[in-house]
């Protein structure tokens, strides 16, 4: 796992999307705020994907981009997007190899078993640089959080 801390340099990304590739390049001068998730469809990752959707006008309004990244193909993310009309860019990372760069995959337990996983987490990034960042997220008002931390920024 990554020791990453708020104020350090963002790990570079670049992602595919069903909109084409995102870069933190993309951001030079801008915030992003990017979330992992573990998986497309499932209950708590719908209720964060439309969290960040309901507020996207807001964060848009902040400056703020919104970008979601799991582990699920592109055709996966679009499949999702359609079906629960979401209005954020998803990004395809099957290798996890960004998931991996901002310390998102650790191992879990669920019954007694050990596994490894995406942790739900997010990064609100500005200049390049780490601004904010919630590890073991709780999805509940999750998105209004992050929102108000961007419009403090």
């Amino acid at each position: 796992m990554t020791d990453l801390v708020e104020g350090a340099v963002a790990p570079d990304f670049d992602l595919e999307t069903p909109d084409g590739r995102v870069k933190l390049a993309d951001y030079a001068g801008k915030a992003v705020v990017l979330y992992f998730y573990p998986k497309d469809d499932t209950g708590g990752c719908t209720k964060e994907a439309q969290g960040f959707t309901e507020l996207a006008p807001e964060f848009a309004k902040a400056g703020v981009a919104v970008i979601g990244v799991s582990k699920d193909s592109v055709a996966s993310h679009r499949k999702f997007i359609a079906k629960y009309d979401l209005g954020i860019p998803l990004g395809s990372d099957p290798q996890g190899e960004v998931i991996e760069r901002y310390g998102s995959w650790v191992e879990k337990s669920l019954y007694g078993r050990r596994y490894m996983g995406i942790d739900r987490s997010t990064f609100l990034i500005k200049d390049g640089r780490i601004a904010r960042m919630w590890r073991k997220v709780k999805v509940p008002n999750h998105a209004q959080a992050v929102l108000e931390a961007a419009r403090a920024l």
